[in-house]
């Protein structure tokens, strides 16, 4: 009881303030991600965007209608990743980098989320585009 009480003096009012601060800026990211993903109209494209080295190297739209598919990408020589898409959702298969993070982190699907895999240089980002409609702006004489 002793020790507890030596540990409980050490402890300042200030200190109670700034854990409490700490924990509420903690739920920031959630706040951000939800105001984001629900800016998200009905009419927008989801697309997955695979960038190697800064680069982007493949645009595939996410839907229903898109079809099961499996490619490999080669950002260096002796590196391999092998891409899986199928429908609404896309991953990092398989890859040859030590951690297997990009891997491990399966499929993803929302706005907002990717997939990083840093030893190859290559991410899959999933983002939103405005589909937009071809406006005929062709000027009819009268």
């Amino acid at each position: 009881m002793k020790r507890l009480k030596q540990h409980y003096e050490l402890v300042k009012p200030f200190d109670w303030i700034i854990v409490a601060l700490l924990m509420l800026a903690s739920f920031i990211p959630i706040v951000i991600f939800t105001i984001q993903n629900s800016h998200v109209s009905a009419d927008s494209e989801i697309v997955a965007v695979i960038s190697i080295n800064g680069k982007e190297e493949r645009r595939i739209t996410l839907s229903e209608s898109t079809k099961h598919e499996t490619f490999t990408l080669h950002p260096a020589k002796g590196q391999y990743n092998i891409i899986e898409v199928d429908g609404t959702r896309i991953r990092d298969k398989e890859d040859n980098s030590p951690d297997q993070v990009a891997v491990k982190t399966g499929w993803i699907s929302k706005p907002g989320q990717t997939s990083v895999c840093l030893p190859h240089k290559m991410i899959i980002e999933i983002q939103t585009t405005e589909k937009t409609e071809e406006i005929d702006d062709t000027i009819i004489p009268l």
